[in-house]
Parts: structure tokens; sequence; C-alpha cells
């Protein structure tokens, strides 16, 4: 079976410290990916969007948005997300037909206009609780709306409504998004409202991609999450430590980790 790739489609700069319990007061590159995967009956499938300029410059952001970008300052990378870099990969746009969209925070949604034709993997009860919120209860959850395509519940496929699964390596209850076991979804709650991580099991080393359970894997190894304003994002904070630990149970069993923001992770093949 085919490996899902990682690529970056933008880095935003922060303190080491605020990121890693006892780390330097240092600023690092920290990444922001998507993923592709080639589905083997339904072909491409991407992984969230990344990064795009309709986050950072796009004529119909809200004044939260413009001033969360002038906050973060991400610098977008080339080329961009999402259909420049499947072009550049001999893929037709066209022929992504499905989205995961782990959770609604800005820098996984912000390329999910451009891709018209495609269905989204998304937890349904996510989103209609961040729908209902009030603007300034969506703003701190990191949640735009306005980046979201108009006719997104129609093209949504909640997980909620996916058949559930006894997940293998201690992971606990899941989902199989594509019906097949080739692929099955982790609920990894803590970090946003329904967010969630995907695991291919099959691989020669089992592969759980942990999104945004934290920003560095060390942190989850190390047992050393960050205290502090970093800890003001998530939305459990019980439910982030819990989470943190059963990836490091996987982790510590030979599984094989890969986060949207780490920048020592090695599996960047698609940059």
């Amino acid at each position: 079976m085919n490996e899902p790739v990682f690529v970056t489609s933008a880095t935003v700069r922060a303190l080491e410290k605020l990121v890693l319990r006892g780390g330097r007061w240092k600023r690092i590159d920290i990444p922001i990916r998507y993923g592709f995967w080639e589905h083997p009956r339904l072909g491409p499938t991407l992984i969230d969007t990344g990064y795009t300029p309709r986050a950072t410059e796009g004529a119909d952001r809200g004044l939260a948005l413009k001033l969360y970008s002038a906050l973060l300052r991400p610098r977008l990378a080339e080329p961009l997300l999402p259909r420049a870099w499947l072009r550049s990969r001999s893929v037709d746009a066209d022929a992504v037909r499905h989205i995961v969209v782990t959770h609604f925070h800005a820098d996984h949604i912000a390329g999910l206009r451009d891709l018209p034709k495609a269905r989204f993997i998304a937890s349904g009860s996510a989103f209609d609780a961040l729908s209902s919120m009030s603007r300034r209860s969506q703003v701190d959850n990191a949640f735009f709306p306005e980046l979201l395509p108009e006719d997104f519940c129609k093209r949504l496929i909640p997980i909620e409504e996916l058949p559930t699964v006894a997940l293998p390596f201690g992971l606990g209850t899941g989902f199989d998004p594509f019906g097949d076991g080739s692929c099955l979804g982790v609920p990894l709650p803590g970090h946003a409202l329904g967010h969630f991580g995907l695991l291919w099991p099959h691989l020669e080393t089992p592969l759980l991609y942990a999104v945004d359970t934290q920003w560095l894997l060390r942190a989850i190894v190390e047992d050393r999450l960050p205290r502090g304003p970093a800890r003001l994002i998530y939305s459990d904070r019980r439910a982030a430590q819990e989470s943190a630990e059963k990836v490091r149970r996987f982790a510590s069993a030979g599984g094989r980790v890969v986060l949207c923001h780490d920048p020592d992770d090695l599996m960047k093949t698609g940059t």
C-alpha cells in the first residue's frame, strides 16, 4: 500500500519554549502541512489543505481573519496549495473527490474553496457547533466561516455517520472513512472541536497522522507538553492530555507518528 505524502504549505515562527515545556528561548520555523494520498479505489485524496492566499490576503476576509493572519504572519510556500501543487505532480485537481478535514482551524481549511468537486469528510457535530456560535466564540475557536465553500453542508460527509470500528494498537474506537479498512479515523479530542487523526494500519510500519495533537513530537514522546499561552488554543485541556498519551503509547510500541507542525519530521517528500 502506498504511503501518504505530507507537504508544507506555509511556515510560522515561534519560540520553541511556547510549544515545548523547558524548550529554548529560540525562534523556530513551524511548518503547516497538508496531506496527499492515492486511495487504491477512490484515487487522489487530500488531508486538509494548509494555508493559501485566501487566509492571508483574500478579499472576502473578515476583520478577525485579517488580524489573525497579521498576528501569526504565515509565510506561504511555493507552489501554493492546493491546485498548483497537484498540477506540479500531474494530478488533475478535479479528480480529487474527497478531502479529509481533520478540524476547522484556518490553517487546515483555507484551500477548500479551490476544489469545487470534492466532498468533505469531517465532524458534522463540530461544524454544527461552530456554525451556531457567536462571532466572538468562533474567533476564540480559530474558526473563520468565510473560508468554507458556500455549499459545504451539501458536500459534507459527517464522520458521525460513518461505520465505527475498533482501532488496533490500543487506539480505542474510531471510524472507517472509506469503508475498506485501508485508512481509519482516530478521534484525538482536545486541540479543537471534532479533531481527529488518520491511521494507516497496513503499512510495513503503521502510520498515525496525529495532526495537531501537539506541535512537536518531542513534547509527546518526552511528556513535555507546553504550558502557558500555547494551552489557550486547546478546546479541552484534559482531553488534549489524554490524546497525547494515546499517541505516546502508539509511538512507544513502534508506530510511526507524523504531526502537522513538527519541523523535525523527515516525512516531507512532497515539499
